[in-house]
């Protein structure tokens, strides 16, 4: 029998591979690890050691130098937050909060302003991200494309791109010719942070995204197969692999051809489950057969690149009823995040990333059709950079899998039952410890309390509504073995003489732990509420969680152990987001009372912690033996020896009460000196419009048929790619004109307006989306007109003004990104007459700001929206307006922050008017398009400032393009500032360039 390539990796059994660099010019050979993995750890957090590292998996989990690792990783995309220095305090929340990798989208379109052209400095400094994520102690999943969806503009091809011959997201060679550049440049960087090298910590690297056409055909088989060798080539030496649009099994391994490397090759799919839906079982435990998850590669591990930690929402808030993001994290909460998340771990997924863990900001040009500037997601820490309560399942789950290696090797155990078969209970058990795992489910609506006979577990636990719980049996807790708990392990360390484990349970809950004790230990409690007895050889700990804070308890001898004591400690979910263990050379340090945890260094006996604090509280540090000192960003702390083996101090957070600083105490200015000026010179028929482009041409690359008889009006074909774009044509033999139809193509949102010789003729919108309508895609419309009689104004001057809202993200693979953006055709009725078109869009990009910074709005191109501009011909304006035109007004203020530096205080500008009111804003903010509101589709209202972009020490100004069709009143309405979080700590902020003209 001939086997395929895929038959013959179902059959082959697993092998565990390693990368590694072979003498020089980035070749790679295999190593084939051995069938015996050591059990321990893999080693701590990776740092660009100058030391070759292999990189492999097996069937289990990846391997590393060797060791299993289980990687739990976060997503965030640096093009979402334009401020470099707030990259290392996102990146800092997630390693503190149990994420050992952070996952990241390069998308071309931000970094590609034209054919050849490649930007990686400024905001878009990639090598400077690299470096960051190395310095705070993450791997990096690198998935630069060519297509990565992301919901941003054109599924991150450049709009460039739209305009070129040659199928894209196929072996169309005109079309790798323009991904092997882009390949090119980003590999350039990639390369030099691989953690195989010892220069950084990039550890996977995706190619492509959700590929779900020609899996069978040449077309897209030889696409992959040119990506695989391309990346391979330009010397990218880690396991590739492809996110799978669902569990399809698509691009397995084997499934095409990677120039005779079978083993280099992940297979992954994504999963957004809705939260009423039951939690399918997928990857190696799942059912399905070849297409049914991981199982279609039985010899790589689980491997889930995107796992839903929200959900995007839409224009007009059709996703979420128009609640926003806010009612996309009630939805997808905590309790949520941990039924999912342990069913995953339940069906073997071991390498594992939640999309998003970080969502940030659309900003200027860049969300897609779809989505408006807020890219919150829902996410467990959110937009203005917030950690939230959905952080809780994650921080536990990722101390745990990163501290206890059991959960690396997990295998399907004979099955069990709760007393109450309503629970879905998964038996797993580790064949190479012996330890047992059990993860026990409700998918009802209501909570239920119940026991587990089948293994031993007779002591009643709770699982809420929806909602999922953690239990272990059999495993070692340093030298001592845990026999049963009813709380779930959060973490097991040694630090310093003290062995480490961490329970957490639901609030009020009555936790039991049973730890195998062949003689009765001395237990010493260090708060009011525990309780034990021994009996049998067990000893077993009994306390409620979370009533006094914390519950700890010391374990001293009990025959096991040898000479280290054993500490357990117990945390509800607000008390174990406020534990953070770090590792250092000296040793591991455990931090307990702090909002946030961001470095600890220990220097003899002094432990120098930073971090972040949102209120006063008390401050307990464990650490290696001798610790006598702490200081808190800097600051000496009164400290006191407690009788578990730790040093405590309080961190005042009052005014005046040294040395932590107060929080809260950030002021905000109201928004007032406001000037205004009118633009729409375009619609004046005496508008010099020579230096405009020609609209003349006969011919394009658009998927948007070109009308019989021309011209090409379509925006893309003349550079024009972002942003508002504007039309003049010169109307002759137009005497007898009774009516105008246009038509255009914009996006969701978009719009068109039409003046003849300089009168308005209105204006047209595209509708909202509703949740059927939500991903369609090229959103074409024709408007019809009647005009005015002649005026004798020769040739008669149609202008029109076209808000394209970005390119379709070709999410099918058909070359839909091509669709064209503009005006797409124009008829006439009365007469027979003739145009001459010329069209404006953008200018060249700022170098600074990027290719989706500006549109082709008159204030954009002459410089309105910069911090130097003059004012000189602007008149005051009063907030709110009541103006009724059609067309553009622009508004300009300044005001001054003065947020002390000790302060991380996260500003908000708020829009806010009668929502009949049609009109739009677009945001700049010293220069910067920090998005668009919608005053009446909303659901946005508040929209971020970063700090860099926004001083907060310093002047910034403010700059509002309006835009109204003329039907109502239009705005702004009231417009001001919102402070939307503080903290005393936070990272140093480096101010982004912000060029006035």
């Amino acid at each position: 029998m001939e086997l395929s390539r895929r038959t013959f990796s179902a059959l082959a059994g697993t092998t565990a591979l390693g990368f590694a660099l072979s003498g020089s010019g980035g070749e790679t050979t295999r190593a084939y690890a051995s069938h015996s993995v050591p059990t321990g750890p893999a080693p701590g957090a990776p740092a660009a050691d100058r030391a070759r590292h292999t990189v492999g998996f097996d069937g289990y989990s990846l391997l590393v130098d060797g060791r299993r690792l289980v990687l739990w990783s976060g997503e965030m995309h640096p093009f979402r937050l334009p401020s470099p220095s707030l990259w290392r305090d996102v990146l800092q929340k997630m390693r503190a909060h149990g994420f050992n990798a952070v996952s990241v989208y390069v998308a071309w379109n931000y970094h590609s302003p034209g054919p050849g052209q490649y930007d990686f400095t400024g905001v878009r400094d990639l090598d400077l991200f690299l470096r960051t994520a190395t310095e705070t102690g993450l791997y990096v999943i690198l998935r630069p494309g060519p297509y990565i969806n992301a919901e941003v503009d054109g599924g991150g091809f450049p709009g460039w791109l739209t305009a070129t011959a040659g199928r894209a997201r196929t072996s169309d060679p005109t079309y790798l010719s323009y991904v092997d550049e882009w390949l090119t440049a980003v590999n350039a960087i990639a390369a030099r942070h691989l953690f195989t090298r010892g220069r950084g910590t990039v550890l996977l690297y995706q190619i492509e995204n959700e590929y779900d056409a020609f899996v069978d055909e040449p077309l897209g088989q030889d696409y992959m197969s040119h990506l695989y060798k391309k990346v391979r080539a330009d010397g990218i030496d880690v396991p590739l692999f492809h996110n799978d649009k669902g569990r399809n099994g698509y691009w397995a391994p084997g499934s095409f051809n990677t120039g005779g490397e079978e083993h280099g090759w992940l297979y992954g799919f994504d999963g957004y489950p809705d939260p009423g839906e039951v939690p399918p079982d997928w990857g190696h435990f799942g059912e399905g057969g070849i297409k049914g998850g991981a199982t279609a590669s039985p010899r790589t591990p689980g491997f889930i690149p995107e796992f839903g930690g929200g959900w995007f929402d839409s224009w007009g808030g059709a996703t979420f009823d128009g609640k926003g993001y806010a009612e996309a994290r009630y939805s997808r909460d905590a309790a949520y995040e941990r039924r999912f998340q342990l069913t995953n771990l339940a069906n073997g997924i071991t390498v594992h990333n939640v999309y998003m863990t970080f969502g940030g900001t659309s900003w200027g040009w860049l969300p897609a059709p779809q989505v408006y500037t807020s890219y919150d997601y829902g996410a467990a820490i959110d937009e203005a950079r917030r950690q939230t309560p959905k952080l809780a399942p994650t921080h536990q789950l990722g101390h745990l899998l990163r501290t206890v290696p059991d959960f690396a090797k997990l295998d399907r155990a004979d099955p069990v039952r709760a007393a109450d078969e309503r629970l879905k209970v998964y038996h797993l058990t580790n064949p190479d410890t012996g330890s047992h795992v059990y993860v026990v489910r409700n998918d009802t609506d209501a909570p239920i309390t119940t026991t587990i006979p089948d293994a031993g577990i007779d002591v009643a636990f709770t699982v809420a509504a929806h909602d999922a719980r953690l239990f272990t049996a059999n495993l070692q807790l340093g030298g001592r073995t845990l026999k049963f708990a009813t709380a779930q392990p959060m973490m097991c360390l040694k630090v310093g003489r003290l062995d480490v484990a961490v329970f957490t349970a639901p609030h009020g809950e009555m936790a039991q732990v049973l730890l195998q004790c062949p003689e009765e230990p001395l237990v010493t409690r260090g708060d009011a509420e525990p309780a034990w007895n021994y009996d049998l050889g067990v000893l077993r700990i009994t306390t409620p969680i979370g009533v006094g804070g914390l519950a700890r308890v010391r374990i001293e001898g009990g025959g096991t152990g040898g000479d280290t004591p054993l500490l357990l400690i117990f945390a509800d979910d607000p008390g174990a987001l406020r534990l953070f263990p770090f590792d250092t050379p000296t040793g591991t340090v455990l931090v307990y009372g702090p909002s946030l945890l961001r470095e600890a260094r220990l220097d003899g006996v002094t432990a120098h912690l930073t971090g972040d604090t949102v209120e006063g509280t008390g401050l307990e540090v464990w650490g290696p033996r001798g610790l006598g000192q702490i200081t808190w960003n800097g600051r000496p702390l009164r400290t006191s020896i407690t009788p578990m083996g730790s040093l405590r101090a309080e961190m005042p957070a009052v005014p005046g009460q040294l040395p932590i600083p107060a929080v809260g105490e950030v002021r905000l200015p109201a928004l007032d000196g406001w000037r205004s000026r009118t633009e729409n010179f375009e619609v004046l028929p005496d508008y010099d419009d020579s230096g405009w482009t020609p609209a003349d041409r006969t011919g394009s690359y658009s998927l948007t048929p070109v009308p019989k008889g021309g011209p090409v009006l379509f925006a893309d074909d003349y550079g024009f790619h972002y942003g508002d774009v504007w039309y003049r044509g010169r109307l002759t033999d137009a005497a007898d004109l009774e009516s105008v139809s246009l038509t255009y193509s914009t996006g969701t949102q978009g719009l068109l307006m039409a003046w003849l010789d300089g009168e308005p003729l209105g204006t047209h919108r595209m509708p909202v989306p509703d949740k059927s309508t939500v991903r369609k895609g090229s959103w074409t419309a024709t408007a019809t007109f009647d005009t005015p009689p002649p005026t004798g104004q020769s040739p008669r001057v149609l202008s029109v003004l076209v808000r394209r809202m970005a390119h379709d993200m070709d999410g099918r693979s058909a070359d839909s990104h091509k669709a064209a953006r503009g005006l797409t055709g124009v008829s006439f009725k009365g007469g027979s007459p003739k145009a001459r078109w010329r069209i404006q869009g953008e200018t060249a990009p700022d170098p600074v700001r990027g290719p989706l910074n500006n549109g082709g709005l008159y204030g954009e191109r002459k410089g309105w929206h910069l911090p130097g501009f003059a004012e000189e011909h602007w008149e005051p304006a009063e907030l709110p307006r009541a103006d009724r035109r059609q067309g553009v007004t622009w508004y300009r203020t300044t005001f001054r922050l003065a947020v002390d530096a000790d302060i991380d205080a996260s500003v908000g500008l708020v829009l806010d008017d009668d929502p009949k009111r049609a009109y739009r804003v677009q945001i700049f903010l010293n220069g910067w398009n920090m998005g668009q509101y919608i005053n009446d589709v909303g659901p946005q209202h508040t929209f971020v400032l970063p700090n860099g972009i926004l001083r907060t020490r310093g002047t910034n100004t403010l700059a509002l393009a309006v835009l109204s069709d003329g039907t109502t009143e239009s705005g702004p309405g009231d417009v001001r500032l919102r402070l939307l979080g503080t903290s005393a700590g936070g990272v140093p902020v480096a101010p982004v360039p912000a060029p006035g003209r």
